[in-house]
This record gives structure tokens, C-alpha cells and sequence, in this order.
């Protein structure tokens, strides 16, 4: 696969995390396709926390509203219903316990559950954003993202990079396979056919436990 293939495979796994009914916030980047892959039948809410819930599907080119975009400036699109609120609204509900699952990308994950996402140390960043707020207020925390970065291992054993958050990370999706964070540690639960295990692991810092129902990743 190369890189955009990866990036809806991995889009459309985690959009079948979704349950009817859910409150979804989908971080900048590869997480905002998963709104693309919504399983048929299921209804869910998407907020962003630049204030509003009810965002649909990537608008077509050239039907875009410069004046509708989400928390990363792209534009999106409302479905009937959507709602429109201030930051000081979007972040009460996000503080509150509202958001049912969020998704987001990360630059590392560690076997715990930690969460580093925000920033490089000696790289400009303008900040860590509502990032530290959803992984603590959202009830399900799921990351998407690439397993490794030019060969380099993002799921450790431990981050080396400033935490954006503690033991919050509920799930890994990756185009290699599904991870759950456990009591136990990392356990594999779904494997991309085109890999085997040690192939896993030997992408991954972190020692895999293997479900024992491991199953195939599909989409």
C-alpha cells in the first residue's frame, strides 16, 4: 500500500469503532477521513471544538464554504441539524464527559496508554490545542495512525517526547493491526493479513501480547 492507501485503510477500520448514537471528535489530519467511512446504517454525531456538532462527509471539489471549516481549517460540510456554538460551549462539552470516542494521530504511544502527539522539542509548534482536553474528557480514545515514521519505532515502551496525556489511550489502529490497551499491556488483537506477527513486533518497541482470538483486520 503506499501512503494514501494507508491512510483510508486505517480510516476505515477505526470508522467501524463507531456505535449508533456515538459523539465523535476526529483530530486534525488522518483522523478527519474516518467521517468518510461512517458504516452504513449507523448514525453518529461529529463535533469539532471549534464549535460544532454535525459535521458530514468532505465536500466535493469545488462545492467548498471557506466559512465552514473544522478545529484545522479544513473545509467541511453540515448535515441537517448540525449546530453551531461558541469554543466555550464546545469545551464544556468536551470537559464534561460528553464526547463519546475521539480519534487522533499521535507522534508517539506508549504499552501504558500515554500519549504524545503535540509536539517536537526544538520544532515551532503554536501549542498543544484541545488535544490534552479530549484524551481526558472522551470516554473512548483511539489512535490513528502510521505504525512506524521512516522506519522509526512510535509504539514504545515508554514516550520520549512531551506527553500530551497519561494512560488515556484505550486502542492503536494502524495499517499493520489493531492494539488494545490493557491492564496486562499491549495486546494485538487484529492482524493485517499481509504481515505476520514477528514482522509486528519487529515494528513496534513495546512487547505485543497476542489475544487468543487474534483475528484478521479487515475493513
Amino acid at each position: 500500500m503506499d501512503r494514501d492507501q494507508i491512510k483510508e485503510f486505517i480510516a476505515k477500520r477505526v470508522a467501524k469503532e463507531l456505535q449508533e448514537g456515538d459523539l465523535v471528535n476526529l483530530g486534525i489530519g488522518m483522523p478527519t477521513m474516518v467521517a468518510n467511512y461512517v458504516p452504513e446504517g449507523i448514525n453518529v454525531f461529529f463535533q469539532s471544538e471549534n464549535g460544532f456538532i454535525g459535521l458530514g462527509p468532505a465536500p466535493l471539489d469545488g462545492k467548498e464554504d471557506p466559512r465552514v471549516v473544522n478545529a484545522g481549517g479544513q473545509c467541511v460540510t453540515i448535515l441537517p441539524g448540525g449546530v453551531f456554538f461558541d469554543s466555550a460551549t464546545s469545551f464544556e462539552i468536551i470537559r464534561g464527559g460528553h464526547v463519546d470516542v475521539t480519534v487522533l494521530g499521535a507522534l508517539q504511544v506508549a504499552e501504558n496508554g500515554d500519549l504524545a502527539n503535540w509536539m517536537i522539542p526544538g520544532k515551532m509548534v503554536p501549542g498543544m490545542g484541545g488535544a490534552m482536553d479530549l484524551v481526558t474528557g472522551a470516554k473512548k480514545v483511539i489512535i490513528a495512525m502510521e505504525h512506524t515514521v521512516k522506519g522509526n519505532h512510535k509504539i514504545l515502551k515508554e514516550c520520549n517526547l512531551p506527553l500530551t496525556a497519561a494512560g488515556e489511550v484505550d486502542m492503536i489502529v494502524t495499517e499493520m493491526g489493531v492494539m488494545k490497551v490493557t491492564d496486562k499491556g499491549l495486546t494485538l488483537t487484529e492482524i493485517n493479513p499481509e504481515y505476520t506477527v514477528e514482522e509486528v513486533q519487529a515494528a513496534t518497541e513495546a512487547e505485543l501480547i497476542l489475544a487468543d482470538n487474534l483475528i484478521k483486520m479487515e475493513i
